[in-house]
């Protein structure tokens, strides 16, 4: 089994890029959902996420509601990120990096036992950040140009774009720069262009995994 990290900047187009992997025969799990998995009542990382960033975070009925949590650990959006707001993601991404990444090993062992030749794919946008590169036998980086970045943020968000652009900023002060990202990737797919154009990388892409996969 070939184990695979994809990963990218906020908005870059991980998740479509994923979608693509799959419909070509991939295996893939997203880290966030594993993530909000772990942040349901009852959980350890539930327990420790509210006694560290207090019950403020959490929804009447007792859930995570996740744009509390990240305006507790990045800091209000109209404030610059600076160190104090670098020690709060950092101190909750120390109590749910791990065990995401625990997880993560433990599904890529059964896609493993289910297809020795199979090309398993996890999707999170802080595999370096997390110290997690070592995990993996590839890494596939997404980029895009920042316009496009803050466009689509916008998007998803139902924000404008200078919202969204202070946003991206905000979140992106927590991240390597795509440069470092490229620099440790085994293969880049730039998400600038068309989804067709998009989608003919990542077919080149897999094909030289599936081919390295069949190798083991």
């Amino acid at each position: 089994m070939l184990k695979v990290g994809l990963t990218g900047g906020i908005a870059a187009g991980k998740s479509v890029v994923g979608e693509m992997f799959v419909a070509l025969g991939a295996r893939l799990v997203q880290a966030d959902r594993i993530a909000h998995s772990l942040m349901q009542p009852g959980e350890a990382v539930y327990n420790e996420v509210v006694r560290h960033f207090g019950r403020e975070i959490l929804n009447r009925d007792g859930s995570v509601n996740r744009e509390k949590l990240a305006e507790a650990a990045f800091g209000p959006a109209k404030k610059a990120a600076g160190s104090k707001l670098a020690s709060r993601i950092e101190e909750l991404n120390r109590i749910v990096h791990p065990v995401v990444i625990r997880s993560q090993d433990a599904w890529m062992q059964e896609m493993g036992r289910q297809d020795p030749h199979a090309v398993a794919i996890v999707e999170a946008a802080l595999i370096l950040e997390a110290g997690a590169g070592e995990h993996f036998d590839r890494l596939v980086v997404v980029t895009c140009n920042e316009e496009q970045r803050v466009a689509r943020f916008a998007a998803r968000q139902k924000i404008d774009l200078e919202a969204a652009r202070k946003e991206v900023a905000r979140r992106m002060a927590a991240q390597l720069p795509d440069e470092e990202k490229i620099k440790a990737a085994h293969y880049v797919v730039d998400n600038s262009g068309s989804l067709d154009q998009t989608r003919e990388q990542v077919r080149q892409v897999w094909e030289k995994l599936r081919a390295e996969a069949r190798q083991l």
